[in-house]
C-alpha cells in the first residue's frame, strides 16, 4: 500500500513540475528579460539531466534488443563498446562543420581539412540512432569520424591484445576509407592504419598490437579515426560501430 501511495504522489508532483514548465513557456514571449534569463538557465540545467536519463535509457534498451544487428563478439573479447551517437540522442544532434575540428559528442568528432566548410554531420534515427555525413563541395583531402575511447581502456591496453573495429556503413558514392588507431604513449603516438573493403557495407578490421610500438605503462589515450578520401559530392551513412578488444591466442 505505501508503494502505491508514493508512485501516487510522484506522479502528482512530476505533473505539477510539468504543469509549472508549461505555464512559463506560455508567458516566455513578454516575460521580463531577467526573469526569463533565470528561468533559461534552469532550463538549460534540467534539459542536462533529463539527457542523461534519455540517453541511459536508449543504451539499455539498445543492450536488451540484442547488440543491434552487430554479430556476437569473437570468443574471449574482454571489453566491448558503442560510442554516444549510436547508443542515443545526444546534445548535439545536427552540425554544419564550419570548423575544421568539431565535437559532435562527448565520444565522437569530426575532422576535415576544406576551407569551405560544406560538410554536414547529423545524428539519424530509422531503427537505430545512427551518424549521417553529407559533403557537397568539398575541396579537401578528407573527412574523419574520430572515437575516442574511454578513459579506462588504456589501463589494460597490452601488446598481446587484438582490438576490433565493426561498422556498418553505406555511401552514395564509392569512396576510398581507412581506419586509423592512434595510441598516445608519454610524449610519442603510436599508429596502425588498415584500409576499408571498398565493396562491404559491413566492415571488420583488426589491429594486432603486437605490430604496434608503444610503452604499455605510459599509455594515456586511445582513439580511432575513421577517415574518407577526398569525399565531395557525397553522402556516407555510419549506421552501427562497436569496438572490442580480445586477448591473442598463444602460440
Amino acid at each position: 500500500m505505501s508503494g502505491r501511495i508514493s508512485n501516487f504522489l510522484e506522479r502528482r508532483r512530476l505533473r505539477k513540475v510539468q504543469e509549472r514548465w508549461s505555464s512559463v513557456a506560455d508567458a516566455a514571449p513578454t516575460m521580463d528579460p531577467m526573469a526569463l534569463k533565470s528561468w533559461q538557465s534552469r532550463a538549460y540545467a534540467m534539459r542536462r539531466e533529463i539527457n542523461r536519463l534519455i540517453h541511459a535509457a536508449a543504451a539499455r534498451q539498445a543492450k536488451a534488443g540484442g547488440g543491434r544487428a552487430m554479430p556476437k563478439a569473437p570468443l574471449g573479447t574482454d571489453w566491448s563498446w558503442r560510442p554516444d551517437i549510436w547508443l542515443g540522442p545526444v546534445p548535439v544532434r545536427w552540425s554544419e562543420a564550419r570548423e575544421l575540428r568539431t565535437a559532435l559528442s562527448n565520444e565522437v568528432e569530426l575532422h576535415h581539412d576544406c576551407s569551405l566548410r560544406e560538410v554536414v554531420a547529423r545524428q539519424t534515427r530509422s531503427d537505430r540512432y545512427g551518424l549521417a555525413l553529407d559533403i557537397y563541395g568539398f575541396l579537401g583531402s578528407f573527412v574523419s569520424v574520430t572515437l575516442i575511447l574511454p578513459d579506462a581502456v588504456p589501463e589494460g591496453f597490452k601488446p598481446r591484445h587484438l582490438l576490433r573495429l565493426e561498422a556498418v556503413i553505406d555511401c552514395e558514392q564509392p569512396v576510398r576509407a581507412y581506419a586509423r588507431l592512434n595510441i598516445k604513449h608519454g610524449p610519442n603516438t603510436e599508429q596502425l592504419v588498415q584500409e576499408l573493403a571498398s565493396d562491404a557495407r559491413h566492415q571488420v578490421v583488426e589491429f594486432d598490437l603486437a605490430y604496434a610500438k608503444f610503452d604499455e605503462k605510459r599509455v594515456e589515450r586511445v582513439w580511432l579515426d575513421m577517415i574518407f578520401d577526398r569525399p565531395a559530392m557525397n553522402a556516407v551513412r555510419l549506421h552501427d560501430i562497436v569496438v572490442s578488444r580480445r586477448p591473442r591466442a598463444e602460440l
